[in-house]
């Protein structure tokens, strides 16, 4: 298990929960989950994407835990969460539902978020009945349903079978990131983020991922490059917005227009100019907004649907 440095990094260091609890997934693997924000305050439920841990939304929970329940969770292997021998989508879906029913009441509605290997998740997820008794929304950010090696722009080759190789050996690598250095910072911040990224924005990033071990980063990857979710993304019928960043290199905005186009139930995109891979983290404040908006707009109009319902029923 991982787990990020607290050293004060103010609106990038991990808040400290209301509460914290163990989600048992369908194949007895554990996962680390927190709750931040007021009961009965409306739900939002976050995925994070791969490498990284709950510290990753530390910019949303702070802002969102003020007036909505916030559940962040790591992904098996990451952070608190131990590692598992099974990794696959099912397992990340296994994991969402799992992670649902431990913190959602029945029939309780959220809006789901999905960063990167998060965002596979939530597609991994689509068909599942837990999932469609809670999302009352989704929001996908900075990822895509295939073809993810091949589409990247990490490694400066053209496009082709080369790239492919080398980009899948460089992002496969077990060997160990070691210390967070400043060459490891710009190596990050290359890799993964925009060009305008303070150095604050950065370091938060780095000591995030350094902090994920290299077999759990390895294992993953293999999942990442035989990836394909389109038909989860078909399925995906709850509102859904999707966020990129133009400056992504890991998953180039070619995905998100992808989903854009495949979504059955779009209701917005949001293309962040010099933005890289790591939009919750370099652009905090949009993200947060998206997220409020879809709150705003879909879980209390679900809320209200129901309470009309009951009323009438009633009568």
């Amino acid at each position: 298990m991982s787990r990020l440095t607290h050293d004060g990094h103010g609106v990038y260091a991990p808040p400290a929960p209301v509460r914290e609890l163990v989600a048992h997934s369908a194949d007895g693997a554990t996962l680390h989950v927190e709750v931040h924000g007021p009961e009965g305050a409306p739900a939002v439920v976050l995925a994070h994407g791969w490498t990284c841990s709950t510290a990753f939304w530390a910019a949303q929970i702070r802002d969102l835990a003020v007036d909505h329940r916030v559940v962040a969770y790591d992904q098996r292997g990451h952070g608190r969460s131990p590692a598992s021998e099974l990794c696959s989508t099912e397992a990340l879906a296994d994991d969402l539902e799992a992670v649902l029913a431990a913190t959602l009441a029945p029939g309780e509605k959220a809006v789901l978020v999905g960063h990167s290997m998060g965002g596979m998740t939530l597609m991994a997820a689509s068909t599942r009945p837990r999932f469609r008794e809670h999302a009352a929304a989704a929001l996908l950010c900075s990822t895509g349903s295939t073809r993810l090696v091949a589409e990247s722009r990490v490694v400066p080759l053209r496009a082709g079978r080369l790239r492919t190789r080398v980009t899948g050996a460089v992002l496969g690598s077990r060997a160990p990131l070691g210390p967070v250095t400043p060459v490891a910072r710009r190596i990050l911040k290359y890799a993964t983020m925009g060009a305008g990224s303070s150095p604050l924005m950065v370091d938060a990033c780095a000591r995030i991922v350094h902090a994920c071990p290299r077999t759990v980063r390895h294992a993953w990857s293999a999942v990442l490059e035989s990836l394909d979710l389109d038909h989860g993304v078909r399925e995906l019928r709850v509102p859904t917005a999707v966020i990129a960043g133009t400056a992504d290199r890991l998953t180039p905005v070619v995905h998100a227009r992808s989903l854009v186009a495949a979504l059955p139930n779009c209701v917005g995109s949001t293309e962040l100019a010099g933005v890289g891979h790591m939009t919750p983290i370099e652009a905090p404040e949009l993200v947060t907004a998206r997220i409020r908006e879809l709150v705003t707009t879909y879980t209390r109009t679900a809320e209200e649907s129901e309470e009309t319902e009951e009323i009438r029923e009633g009568a």
